[in-house]
């Protein structure tokens, strides 16, 4: 197992409730993998967890990469500008 933090930015905090939330997840779990746990977990999140984007450790990441170990995993909405 994996002891990853998982901080929420934005409306994903609100939806979350929560700044951010330490987890327990097997090794080899991808960011998808996190993803659909926590669209489980956290039904309020469901939706976000479609287009949202991932960091890990403060890069960038896709949804194959997998969570290394004591990962700071932070989740943020899709920016628009104009």
């Amino acid at each position: 197992m994996n002891h990853i933090k998982v901080l929420f930015f934005a409306t994903l905090r609100d939806l979350a409730g929560a700044k951010f939330i330490e987890l327990d997840v097997p090794a080899e779990m991808t960011v998808q993998g996190l993803k659909d746990k926590l669209a489980c977990d956290y039904p309020t999140l469901k939706q976000a967890m479609e287009t949202v984007l991932v960091s890990i450790n403060r890069e960038y990441a896709f949804d194959e990469a997998i969570l290394p170990e004591a990962a700071e995993i932070a989740m943020f909405p899709p920016v628009s500008g104009g």
